[in-house]
């Protein structure tokens, strides 16, 4: 029998609508590999070995099974979105363990598309940090796991990366979809605000986080975001050459890139240009109270999320991150300082049609108890790796990260790519043609 772990959601599905394999087949190969894999790697908080295998059955005797775009695909759910029948703990054991009523409809929306869900994926406590650590354990990166798979859609990158599942579920406030894929050689979106619906947390981090997509080729990224934006992303197909300004300039102060990643910004760039595009080295006109305007931000999410929890059993970095939001979370949903850094970034949108970026500074912290550790040292240890993420989350505009280049430690590089409103689709050609010309292995190798 064929193992279909390890093969791409769109190879999966084209072989259940021809009935070259059934659901089951599919998902038991994932759920074995999971069993082989995830006690080393820590990317699940539950899977759902059962259940899973009686959704292939389901899935295997619909009677529109040869119209279904993730037929038999199994799929990973991060673990701060619904999924009907299971807990919804968001790494943390202050929420309530009762099972969730009903799928989040993003869940809903793969669930019709044929995707069976395997399990839900480890989070850091309500998503907050860039490392995934905390009561249910710790993620490793599958490439280098002696390093942190980033944070928070760590569960769901690691699932991917190792091949545990084709695609899982994410989403990004400040980086979460973007800092582990990049973390852990994925592809990814962090689509425009309302392209896919949120509904995360007590709302949506003041509207700055988005749902989105893992997976292993663009292909993929571009099937699931079709299927949860019920068939609507952003924009057109890109037309013709490109402005794309490529910038090292860290949008933090202070934040300095590490060699590797400068250097997949400069071979991305002569990738483009090769490829017919205009690439010009221009940096976007960050405000020096950027890193403020996010901490702000940052945190005052936090202290919504938490308003309802019990602070005696958050952990402690979670507890102050909270705390220190409270005050700023009157201004934060005024959304003054984010319409400011819209109305100073979009004139650099108008003479570009693309900013190239590195995806991280540099390579995620060690693995570890982060969650154990004091606020100020996870803040900075996160401050210093991804500062490349928040301000998209700020403005609501797309940003992609896609693998490119290989760092030291044998792990992946990667960079960023971010549009005007709408340009999804744009971003996703533009990825396609970098995969095309750098393609990059898939799967770690376990």
């Amino acid at each position: 029998m064929t193992d279909w772990a390890g093969r791409t959601a769109a190879e999966i599905a084209a072989a259940v609508r021809e009935k070259r394999a059934t659901p089951r087949e599919v998902v038991a190969a994932h759920l074995a590999r999971i069993e082989r894999l995830d006690g080393r790697i820590g990317a699940f908080r539950t899977v759902r070995a059962e259940a899973a295998l009686a959704e292939a059955d389901e899935v295997g005797a619909r009677g529109d099974l040869a119209e279904l775009p993730l037929a038999g695909v199994p799929v990973a759910i991060k673990d701060n979105v619904a999924v009907g029948g299971e807990p919804l703990r968001v790494g943390s054991a202050a929420t309530p363990g009762a099972p969730a009523g009903a799928d989040h409809v993003t869940v809903a929306r793969l669930r019709a598309a044929g995707a069976v869900v395997v399990g839900l994926t480890n989070v850091p406590e309500l998503c907050v940090f860039g490392t995934t650590d905390g009561v249910y354990g710790i993620t490793r990166n599958p490439w280098d796991p002696s390093r942190s798979a980033g944070g928070s859609s760590g569960g769901s990158a690691a699932a991917v990366a190792a091949g545990m599942v084709p695609l899982a579920l994410g989403n990004d406030g400040m980086g979460s979809l973007r800092i582990p894929a990049a973390n852990c050689g994925l592809v990814t979106i962090k689509p425009g605000h309302g392209v896919v619906p949120a509904g995360i947390g007590e709302g949506d981090w003041f509207g700055m986080s988005e749902n989105g997509p893992m997976a292993t080729t663009v292909e993929d990224t571009r099937l699931m975001l079709d299927v949860l934006a019920d068939g609507r992303p952003g924009g057109g197909e890109p037309g013709g050459s490109l402005r794309v300004a490529a910038s090292l300039r860290s949008p933090m102060a202070g934040v300095t890139v590490s060699a590797p990643y400068r250097q997949a910004l400069r071979e991305a760039a002569g990738v483009l240009m090769r490829a017919g595009h205009q690439v010009r080295r221009a940096d976007p006109p960050y405000p020096s109270s950027l890193g403020v305007t996010a901490l702000r931000h940052w945190s005052a999410g936090t202290s919504v999320d938490a308003r309802e929890l019990d602070p005696r059993r958050l952990v402690r970095r979670t507890r102050v991150h909270a705390a220190i939001g409270r005050r700023f979370a009157r201004s934060a949903a005024a959304g003054k300082g984010r319409e400011e850094l819209r109305g100073r970034l979009e004139p650099f949108f108008t003479e570009y049609d693309v900013l190239l970026t590195p995806a991280l500074a540099r390579r995620s912290p060690l693995a570890g108890p982060w969650h154990e550790r004091g606020w100020l040292r996870n803040v900075m240890a996160n401050s210093s790796y991804s500062p490349f993420t928040p301000p998209w989350n700020l403005t609501g505009w797309p940003a992609m990260a896609v693998p490119f280049g290989v760092l030291p430690s044998g792990a992946p590089c990667a960079v960023q790519l971010v549009g005007r409103p709408g340009s999804e689709t744009v971003l996703l050609g533009l990825a396609e043609r970098i995969e095309e010309l750098r393609p990059w292995r898939r799967t770690a190798p376990l």
